[in-house]
């Protein structure tokens, strides 16, 4: 199954150009708060109208601007869980759930139960959503949409209200979940985590417009783009000067540095992730002084802003190191050097 999406939708002062063709059961859409993601899924379920464009799921036009078709939500096949699971606050579980069924009538008992049945709801059929817990909502949201066999599911960061242990929770259940359903799931998220953890293909979003699109492992380890290196959570780039085929000056941190990639004339920057970087006590290719100029902690690992001499103004470099233990002190055992591991380092454009 493959989901084809070209659209535009233009709002005052905001334009979505959304592009991306997915081949594989798990996509994802990842972007910051104001991106356009939902307003993604929204056009592809049909609750938004793009202005111009085309959207194809599994080889079925639902919109096409220039030939005038405009598919109904209910006519596209797509289940769609909202970010807060907008289930109905005065009706019951069984009736939130039997809202989303499109069978014949007297088929609706046996499916209400055998969905109640599969999502572990059994006996709370009379309540009511605000008698529920957070996992409890979430099933509930899960049978509704999936009462209507949907040929694919759109998932709206369906874990951004969660904290801590409940999360966690919540997405183990939702991985057993798209392990056994057999259609595609398409979700979107701004947590570089969860796009990881659930999706094959990534989109990245900013602003509206469409980054890139490709396999996600792929895009975690070269993202090709300066802005998609931000996206997935790197901290670390600078300014080049080509120095050679495999060889670059970092601008910003006034150190040269030997690539495993290639580096081609149109490239701009530099970049790795903070958890690549290696400590070193000996000089040597791709090492600077370590230098920490601020500390952060986290619950389960030291970070330090590095300020090597050599460095432009207010340039840094973030260095990620797991904790040993709680009472682990941040400032025991520093190394004298950082060593930046050709086959980590992230050429851009």
């Amino acid at each position: 199954m493959a989901i084809q999406v070209n659209i535009e939708k233009n709002f005052k002062g905001f334009s979505l150009k959304s592009v991306f063709e997915s081949n594989t059961s798990a996509t994802g859409i990842l972007g910051a708060s104001g991106s356009g993601k939902s307003m993604t899924l929204r056009c592809i379920a049909g609750i938004e109208t793009p202005d111009r464009g085309k959207i194809v799921i599994n080889g079925r036009t639902v919109f096409d601007s220039e030939k005038k078709i405009n598919l109904k939500p209910q006519e596209r096949r797509i289940g769609y869980l909202f970010q807060n699971y907008a289930l109905f606050p005065t009706m019951t579980v069984k009736d939130n759930i039997l809202c989303g069924y499109r069978g014949e009538k007297g088929q609706r008992e046996e499916k209400a139960r055998d969905f109640m049945k599969r999502y572990q709801l059994e006996g709370m059929e009379n309540r009511y959503p605000s008698q529920l817990s957070g996992g409890q909502q979430q099933r509930v949201a899960l049978a509704r949409m999936m009462i209507g066999e949907p040929e694919a599911i759109l998932l709206d960061e369906p874990f951004s209200a969660l904290d801590g242990y409940l999360k966690d929770v919540l997405q183990k259940d939702m991985q057993e979940f798209l392990k056994q359903y057999q259609g595609d799931m398409l979700m979107v998220t701004h947590s570089r985590d969860e796009a990881f953890r659930f999706c094959n293909e990534l989109m990245l979003l900013k602003d509206g417009k469409t980054l890139i699109f490709g396999d996600t492992r792929k895009l975690f380890e070269q993202p090709q783009l300066l802005e998609a290196a931000r996206l997935t959570g790197c901290k670390n780039s600078s300014r080049i000067e080509r120095m050679g085929e495999y060889q670059v000056f970092a601008l910003d941190w006034g150190i040269s540095l030997r690539t495993e990639q290639k580096v081609e004339l149109d490239m701009t920057h530099i970049a790795i992730r903070g958890h690549w970087i290696r400590p070193s006590e000996k000089a040597g290719e791709n090492c600077l002084v370590f230098e920490a100029a601020e500390y952060v902690e986290t619950t389960f690992e030291h970070q330090y802003l590095v300020k090597s001499p050599g460095m432009e103004d207010g340039a840094v470099l973030w260095w990620m190191r797991p904790k040993k233990s709680f009472t682990d002190e941040h400032d025991k055992n520093l190394p004298k050097y950082l060593y930046l591991p050709p086959e980590h380092l992230m050429l851009l454009k």
